[in-house]
Parts: structure tokens; sequence; C-alpha cells
């Protein structure tokens, strides 16, 4: 099926969001071609517009890569994503106008209906655009640039929260339903003070289960045979 540049562009910031296409992941130009139906020249464009916005890593000589989440990266997002989202939310119940409350408003509902469709990557996609239009509420060019980046990465990482492996976890997912749920209540009064601090509290909520995307359970150990090894070379 032939795509045009722009469904080729979309389906591919969507595949690297939810991680289909995983961080560091080698993009083979000829592969893509077959997949879009569309020729070198404009997928190279395509390229080039993900690696300005963050989603792809291009070098000389070598092929485009998803953006990788190494540890420099993890480091510099955790400093620096509670500042963002506290900001964008505090500005967004000054700033929003007109339909854009009705527009968060039906996010929310999308967002709800995709926790409770169980799969991740439609629920963090659906977080994804939540708060995306509480940027766009905020009319600040410069903190919606910032997170636009911070949420290419925050969007892969939450893949883990939305993937509940225990009912404690499932009822995480849950309360940032409800913790949403007050940000609107929060962003409608333009109660910037609270809007702040239930921000504060979304982030923690899901900071902890984000940090197991790059800090993983360890593997099994067989204590027993390690002790029958204790004194091999």
């Amino acid at each position: 099926m032939k795509h045009s540049k722009k469904t080729c562009l979309e389906d591919l910031k969507r595949r690297i969001l939810a991680t289909e296409l995983s961080p560091g992941y080698e993009l083979d130009e000829v592969s893509l071609t077959e997949h879009y139906g569309i020729s070198r020249t404009p997928l190279r464009e395509v390229l080039q517009h993900l690696n300005g916005e963050g989603y792809v890593q291009m070098a000389r000589n070598r092929s485009a890569k998803v953006a990788s989440l190494d540890i420099t990266v993890m480091r510099t997002f955790f400093q620096t994503a509670p500042m963002v989202y506290a900001n964008i939310s505090r500005l967004a119940c000054e700033n929003w106008v007109g339909v854009q409350l009705e527009d968060l408003k039906a996010a929310q509902v999308d967002f709800a209906k995709a926790t409770k469709s169980g799969t991740a990557d439609a629920a963090s996609l659906a977080n994804h655009r939540f708060h995306a239009i509480i940027g766009e509420m905020a009319h600040n060019p410069y903190l919606v640039a910032s997170l636009a980046r911070l949420q290419i990465d925050h969007t892969r990482m939450s893949q883990t929260f939305y993937r509940p492996a225990a009912p404690s976890e499932t009822m995480l997912v849950l309360k940032a339903v409800e913790q949403h749920d007050a940000l609107i209540s929060a962003i409608e009064s333009r109660e910037g003070a609270l809007a702040i601090d239930m921000t504060l509290q979304h982030w923690d909520l899901s900071r902890d289960r984000m940090e197991r995307y790059v800090r993983p359970d360890p593997l099994p150990v067989d204590v027993v045979a390690l002790k029958d090894h204790r004194n091999a070379v």
C-alpha cells in the first residue's frame, strides 16, 4: 500500500512511541520504502523531520536510528520532566481558550477507555495526547517544545506503567485516570497552585514504574547452585 509522506511520518511516530520500533533500532531505508510504498527521497525527508523532533538520530554516512534511552538521556529526563510538566499545567490554567478544555475532556474519555482495554501502547498514546493538549493550552512555545521532546521518551517508558503485572499496579493505572480528572478540574477553574500539585502527584505515581524501564528486575539466581560452585575458579 502506498503512503503519503504525512501518513508515513505519523505512522513512524506511532511505532516509535509504542516501542514497536525500539530505542536504538536501526532504520533500514530499503525496508521502509517497501513498507510505505514511497521512494528514497521523501523517506529521507521524513527521517530528517523525525530527527529534528527527537524521534530518531542521524549521522553522516550511517543509517538513522530510533532515539536511544541511554543513562545520560534518562538522568536528564528524570531531572527535567517534573519542572516542565508543572509549569505547563500552571500556564494551561492561565491561558486556555475556546474549545481547548472540551478537547482535553474528550482526550480524557479516550484515555480512560484505553486503560480499560489493557493495551499498553493504546493507553500510553492516549496519555501522550492528553498531556500534549495541556501543552497547547499553555500557549508557551519554549515550554511546549521542551514538552514535545520529553513526551517522546516519557511515552516510550510508560509502556511499563500501562502493562501492570499485579493488582496493586492495576490500581496505580486507575489512580492515574482519577488524577487526570482532578487536573482537568483544576485547569477548568484556573487554579494554578492546585494544578501544579496534581501534576507532581501524577508524576510521582508513575515515576518508579518508569524507572524500571531502565532498571529491570534482576535475572533469577540459583542460590544453591552458586553455593555449590563458590570455590570454582
